[in-house]
């Protein structure tokens, strides 16, 4: 099996309505429990960018810290979820579903094999 990270950018839901909000948490939060359900879920959530805490930052090897990326950035991520399953055609099936229920395209990225895992 292999890990896999199906991510958003922070913004890519600024289409959506208000009044559609509630509908979409439903929808993303139902694609949540059928990949538990299916065994396959790791972890899902979203980022905060509304407060001083969730201010992202870069830590240089040094240990200096900087601002940023700075939140207007394209950079950011809106929200994640990882899912181990056997093939990237699966990774990509679960991408496809919440990807719906967010309304919102999906990138996928696999993580590098843990031996130790």
């Amino acid at each position: 099996m292999s890990k896999y990270l199906i991510s958003f950018e922070k913004g890519a839901m600024d289409h959506i309505a208000e009044e559609d909000f509630q509908q979409v948490w439903d929808d993303s939060h139902a694609v949540v429990r059928a990949a538990k359900d299916a065994g396959v879920y790791v972890f899902a959530g979203g980022f905060r960018y509304d407060d001083g805490d969730a201010d992202p930052a870069v830590v240089a090897v040094d240990g200096m810290v900087t601002d940023g990326p700075y939140p207007e950035s394209k950079e950011l991520i809106g929200g994640v979820m990882i899912v181990d399953v056997p093939t990237r055609d699966e990774a990509l099936a679960w991408a496809a579903k919440i990807g719906a229920a967010c309304r919102c395209a999906q990138d996928v990225r696999k993580f590098l094999d843990n031996p130790e895992s």
